[in-house]
């Protein structure tokens, strides 16, 4: 997620730090507002002796704002397995130290660097991290939904299938679901959870999150695409997309009961969207079931003809 920029360069108050040789510190930069970033991260970053970046047009304009002068080298997810042992190298045996960042927030969260850190890790190397700002954990502290557990899932398949297969796994997870979408996909991302979990789940779309036109909608999976769908900026900047885990409420042989009722009485599609609405389990799973239970009718032997 891009940070925004300010001009002119700040100065914060050095605290006292001290670098250890070799090392790597994995730290986190701010997600929107240039403020966020940590005294101790901006020491780090002045330190090192460089600093990887994911795009290091974006870092750049991260170390003026603050009169870094760090030298910077790419490492993104096209380079990093073939950078990874040169800068291994220079860790262990120049005995530098280096700063991994992302563009915005904590890396590895979506991001580059696992590689990196991994091989830094075999190498008996230390890996410290500088903690700060994050896109999950700012968006499920102002959320409203159950926090004390929860499942990061990061950027969704972009293919519907692919997309829709892994939903369909996530349906029953008791657990708040987390996951970054693009504003391009996230009405899909929507329709496709509402599809997976049910419309009235509860879920929360946080947008452009410390960014100037930061925005938090909260509602049910169906209301959050509508009110997107219709706001002018509903489909600008980055999200995070917040799902209430599933609640056990209807047990399996009830929601088959209501299934089969439904489908006694009307077409599939409308006996589908019906049992969603008894049941709170999503459509695809329901469609599922639709197909299974006139399977099993299909081939149940008709009690006119006699044994």
């Amino acid at each position: 997620m891009a940070a925004d920029t300010d001009t002119g360069a700040v100065s914060l108050p050095a605290p006292e730090v001290s670098i250890e040789r070799p090392a790597l510190y994995v730290v986190a930069t701010p997600i929107g507002n240039l403020a966020d970033l940590g005294r101790r991260a901006c020491a780090v970053l002045g330190a090192v002796d460089l600093i990887l970046a994911e795009d290091t047009r974006v870092t750049r304009r991260l170390l003026e704002h603050y009169g870094i002068a760090t030298p910077l080298r790419a490492l993104h997810e096209h380079n990093e397995a073939a950078q990874t042992p040169a800068v291994i190298a220079g860790l262990a045996v120049r005995g530098e130290a280096c700063a991994l960042v992302s563009d915005a927030g904590t890396p590895l969260l979506s991001d580059p660097g696992f590689l990196l850190v991994r091989g830094a890790i075999e190498a008996g190397l230390a890996v410290i991290p500088i903690p700060g700002p994050a896109a999950l954990t700012a968006a499920l502290s102002v959320a409203g939904l159950p926090t004390a557990r929860f499942t990061f899932e990061g950027f969704l398949p972009t293919a519907p299938g692919a997309r829709a297969a892994r939903l369909t796994e996530l349906a029953r997870e008791p657990r708040t679901l987390v996951f970054y979408e693009a504003p391009h996909r996230v009405l899909e991302a929507l329709e496709a959870l509402a599809a997976a979990c049910g419309d009235e789940r509860p879920a929360v779309a946080a947008r452009e999150l410390t960014k100037r036109f930061e925005t938090i909608y909260r509602g049910s999976l169906a209301e959050l695409r509508a009110r997107l769908g219709a706001d002018a900026h509903g489909q600008r900047g980055e999200f995070v997309l917040l799902v209430g885990g599933c609640e056990q409420g209807v047990d399996e042989r009830e929601v088959e009961r209501v299934l089969a009722a439904a489908l006694a009485e009307t077409d599939q599609r409308s006996a589908v969207r019906i049992a969603a609405r008894l049941t709170g389990r999503g459509r695809n799973e329901l469609y599922e079931r639709a197909l299974a239970l006139r399977g099993r009718r299909g081939s149940d032997p008709d009690p006119s003809k006699g044994g």
